[in-house]
């Protein structure tokens, strides 16, 4: 395809007015094109100026095409794509840390969002407090000026627009934790106070966190993606990135500055998140890992394939109806049973190949949020919750490198040193549950959790991950 035409800018791009942190994949198929489609019908300058905190891939990928791209919605009745033109420019962190943090002083930007993971918020998956310990939060606190963190590169911003007498911009994370607003006040506050208590103070009265509820599915971009929109399209695109129709964005009223009109597009502003939110995080992502690690083990390449397996299909059923919806309350506009008929159709589509094993990374950060609440709300209610029990299980295998047919797995994740280690000991259900990092000291205690752990981590061993699911659901 070398001869085949680059993607260019349509006219002028729109005045920035929102500086975002992390701009992978998820942040292409959802947070700039719903932005760039509120401009379009509502109006306004919200450009979005996107940050690497690492590499330089994304700016590479997008700068020789003016940071337009597309986003191609991957249904079951084919392909429809729509350029996005939100992006004004591509900084790259480590490059130019000054020029990052300048940008985030100007008064024109208003916003500041994030799509960082769990892990790069640099917080105690459990308690929820900073690890002043981290290795770069512990480098920006003795180089505040200079920061590689997400958090110190907030606080570097925050800290010259006071000086600057300016009002601070609105933190906007859009990553999937619980309350996840409240979270990065909490970590900024923090990382601030280290630095200065007056700044921190400012800007817990003065900034706004408001919580967010983000979903949409967007399997990672493959080259015969790229091949397959050029040959249609008719130009290059390779930072097109590759989503589900389905999208729910779900905000929390309260920005400093305003914010575009994201509700044109569909975007649902509420005065508390937390409902919505849980119910998204134990109804989607709980069996999104649910299905990553049982069937990844059984030898399931997608979710797709997953749930075309009959007892992986009824494993969901089964989680939903009488593990998760038992604990969560209704969110306001919301039904729950038809909601979690809403999750299989998703997971159904052939069309969107999103992989197991890059559902299954950095679990040691996810499983709290997603599975291990459920489970103590599930045991405070008098039951025992086999299902997901078997699905910590089956993490803990998976997280012991190995699959079944003897072949090595490649675990991502923070604590895959400690956890490869935790699994070689001669009891390696013992060994992970003690991990307080990612399982409460509460939940470790309680016998009936770690025998049926336990009990369902033999049965893997023996019988396999299908055969498991298939006799929890029989």
């Amino acid at each position: 395809m070398s001869d085949t035409p680059r993607l260019q800018r349509r006219g002028k791009p729109p005045a920035p007015g929102i500086v975002h942190l992390g701009p992978g994949a998820f942040f292409r198929a959802f947070l700039a094109p719903w932005t760039d489609e509120a401009m379009k019908l509502a109006g306004g300058e919200w450009g979005i100026v996107a940050v690497s905190l690492q590499s330089s891939g994304t700016r590479d990928r997008l700068a020789p095409q003016d940071c337009v791209y597309t986003a191609v919605e991957r249904g079951p009745g084919g392909d429809i794509a729509r350029r996005v033109d939100a992006i004004t420019e591509v900084m790259v962190a480590p490059e130019d840390p000054a020029s990052v943090i300048a940008k985030m002083a100007d008064p024109a930007i208003r916003i500041v969002s994030l799509t960082i993971t769990e892990k790069g918020y640099c917080r105690d998956p459990q308690t929820g407090e900073l690890l002043q310990d981290h290795p770069d939060i512990r480098h920006d606190l003795a180089n505040p000026d200079n920061p590689v963190s997400a958090i110190g590169f907030i606080v570097a911003g925050l800290k010259a627009r006071r000086e600057r007498n300016l009002p601070p911009f609105t933190v906007l994370t859009c990553d999937n934790l619980p309350m996840n607003g409240r979270m990065a006040r909490k970590v900024v506050t923090a990382f601030a106070n280290e630095i200065d208590p007056d700044l921190a103070g400012w800007i817990e009265t003065d900034a706004a966190f408001p919580c967010t509820m983000v979903d949409r599915i967007t399997p990672a971009t493959t080259p015969p993606d790229i091949d397959a929109l050029a040959s249609s399209a008719g130009y290059l695109d390779e930072a097109a990135v590759i989503h589900e129709p389905f999208r729910q964005w779900v905000i929390e009223t309260g920005f400093t500055a305003g914010h575009p009109d994201w509700a044109t597009a569909g975007v649902q502003f509420v005065s508390n998140v937390e409902a919505h939110e849980l119910m998204k995080l134990r109804c989607l992502n709980g069996t999104h890992s649910a299905l990553a690690y049982l069937g990844y083990l059984a030898g399931h390449e997608t979710i797709a394939d997953t749930v075309a397996d009959p007892p992986f299909e009824a494993l969901c059923t089964e989680l939903w109806q009488e593990e998760i919806l038992p604990t969560l309350e209704t969110p306001e506009g919301e039904d729950l049973p038809r909601y979690c008929q809403s999750l299989m159709a998703r997971y159904q589509n052939p069309s969107i190949r999103h992989r197991t094993w890059q559902i299954a990374m950095d679990g040691s950060q996810k499983l709290p949020q997603r599975i291990l609440g459920t489970i103590a709300d599930r045991l405070a209610q008098g039951v025992v919750p086999q299902g997901l029990c078997l699905v910590v299980a089956g993490w803990i295998r998976y997280v012991g490198g190995q699959d079944e047919s003897g072949a090595p797995i490649d675990v991502r994740d923070p604590l895959a040193d400690s956890l490869k280690t935790a699994t070689g000991t001669d009891d390696p259900v013992g060994a992970v549950l003690a991990m307080d990092s990612i399982f409460e000291p509460e939940l470790n205690a309680q016998r009936a959790f770690v025998e049926a752990v336990r009990a369902a981590y033999e049965r893997l061993g023996r019988d396999g991950s299908r055969a498991c699911v298939a006799a929890l659901t029989s």
